[in-house]
């Protein structure tokens, strides 16, 4: 049976798929179908995989484990695993962050974040920004502005979250300081117009912004972000779920700017496709949290902490935060010539092996139709690609770090292959 017809299943079709493959097992960067075919996969789970599928350190922590103990609730004892897991997540956070949280998914850390941020502040709003995603539950839907799909048939959600304009300088049509200070004034008219700063709680932000579009937050931005949460007690959260462990060339995207966050969020990656969050900040910080005001089942579950210590060795051990960083820079500088090539490219961006490419016509209107045709032809051609941004005008490529310079250059060839089809099949 062809892979690419529609699979009958049982299972809802709330979820959106970019194909109707059905894959048995996944390695490195490498995913098999039932029919024997095999796909390179610049998806990595939607930035989970990082590691590669079933890095083989992984797995065998988790076989480990899975002879020891399957779950351990964090109300009733302590597990050593959880333990250790702390311990390996205090050599690659800032030194001021020494205090863990752990629960299952990018959404419930969010939450969680939020929860800690108002119980320490005891006030009532926090602040996200356009093009933001946080999250499909209910609070992180309100949270989240980069499309109305996420929120669409879910109104009226929570209130006590303000939007203020993020620093995209093509989206304005502006140089780049032009727009950080246009975004600057406008986060202050927000805070004397809508939720003043002795009732605002939290500043959330994406160091490099994901659903929204690939966008990194511009140096100037994030140092103006925390001199204002400096000025007003507010606390600056970090939302590292798509930007952690090792994707932009560094632990984390916070660490290419020198700017303290108070609280920091991690999910996707931690542990290499285990459910695993986690929300990390100061022990102070975290001793303003009222002992059972905020908990779950399954957060901190050994199996998890196991695969996430496994996670964090390997990529050390096997250099893949330096991978990343050379990857992201061959996969950029590629993708840059496709641009001179093809003008309705009209920016790639993004820290190490989490980069964006923009496409627009010759009005400057966002092309999505042109994304969704590259996605198809790369598909055909054995290639994933996930597509992001408002408009749905972006490919954002998302190799695990342990992708190999030839498995760039392949992917660059079909991309370029692709395009060239699509722009010049004439």
């Amino acid at each position: 049976m062809s892979q690419h017809l529609p699979v009958q299943t049982h299972l809802s079709p709330v979820t959106t798929k970019i194909s109707q493959l059905v894959v048995t097992h996944g390695s490195g960067s490498w995913v098999y179908t039932e029919s024997g075919e095999k796909y390179l996969d610049f998806t990595s789970g939607i930035g989970v995989t990082n590691t590669g599928h079933s890095h083989p350190k992984v797995v065998a922590a988790i076989q480990e484990q899975a002879t020891k103990m399957l779950h351990g609730q964090v109300n009733v004892f302590y597990t050593r695993v959880l333990i250790d897991l702390a311990e390996e997540l205090r050599t690659i956070v800032p030194e001021h962050i020494d205090s863990f949280f752990f629960a299952n998914s990018g959404a419930e850390a969010t939450e969680a974040a939020v929860k800690l941020a108002k119980q320490v502040t005891k006030r009532p709003n926090i602040i996200v920004f356009q093009g933001s995603f946080h999250g499909r539950t209910h609070l992180t839907m309100g949270m989240t502005t980069s499309k109305t799909i996420y929120r669409i048939g879910y109104q009226p959600l929570p209130a006590g979250i303000f939007v203020a304009p993020f620093p995209h300088a093509l989206r304005y049509g502006w140089d780049e300081e032009t727009t950080i200070q246009y975004c600057i004034k406008e986060l202050k008219h927000l805070l004397k117009s809508q939720t003043a700063p002795a009732e605002t709680a939290a500043i959330i932000l994406e160091p490099e912004q994901g659903e929204g579009g690939y966008v990194p937050t511009p140096p100037a931005f994030m140092k103006a972000l925390r001199e204002i949460c400096d000025e007003h007690g507010i606390l600056l959260v970090m939302d590292e779920v798509q930007t952690g462990f090792g994707r932009t060339g560094k632990w984390f995207a916070q660490d290419h700017y020198n700017v303290r966050p108070d609280v920091m969020i991690m999910a996707k990656g931690i542990a290499s496709g285990v459910p695993m969050s986690c929300i990390a900040a100061s022990s102070e910080m975290m001793a303003k949290w009222i002992p059972g005001s905020h908990g779950g089942t399954y957060g901190g579950n050994p199996l998890a902490a196991a695969s996430a210590i496994a996670t964090i060795r390997a990529m050390r051990d096997e250099h893949m935060i330096e991978n990343a960083a050379e990857r992201g820079a061959q996969l950029t500088t590629g993708l840059k010539a496709l641009q001179a090539t093809f003008p309705r490219i009209v920016e790639v961006r993004g820290f190490g092996l989490m980069v964006g490419m923009e496409f627009r016509d010759e009005n400057g209107t966002p092309d999505a139709a042109t994304v969704t045709a590259l996605q198809k032809g790369c598909l055909e051609k054995k290639l994933l690609l996930l597509s992001c941004g408002t408009y749905g005008n972006v490919i954002r490529f998302i190799p695990p770090l342990v992708v190999t310079e030839e498995e760039i250059r392949n992917g660059l060839k079909i991309i370029h292959d692709v395009l060239s089809q699509i722009f010049y099949k004439n």
